[in-house]
């Protein structure tokens, strides 16, 4: 199990309710933290339309979750 912060954005966060929550997941990857993330908050956004950073840097959805690290979730933003 590892302790992450996730950070959401725009309708991710108008959708959870909050901008972050510390969370202890058990996903082997970052697409399997958001998949979590997703079944707790019911996002509708598919993972393939998201960008996920983590501490600041973009990363891969392959990519391990980290322990103590932040953990962003990035919708396409629309916008003049």
């Amino acid at each position: 199990m590892t302790q992450v912060t996730l950070l959401y954005f725009a309708s991710l966060r108008e959708r959870a309710g909050v901008a972050s929550e510390a969370v202890t997941t058990a996903a082997a990857d970052l697409a399997g933290v958001y998949d979590e993330a997703q079944a707790r908050h019911g996002f509708t956004w598919p993972r393939e339309h998201l960008r996920v950073a983590v501490d600041g840097e973009f990363a891969r959805w392959g990519d391990a979750p980290l322990a103590a690290s932040e953990i962003a979730f990035i919708p396409p933003v629309s916008g003049g």
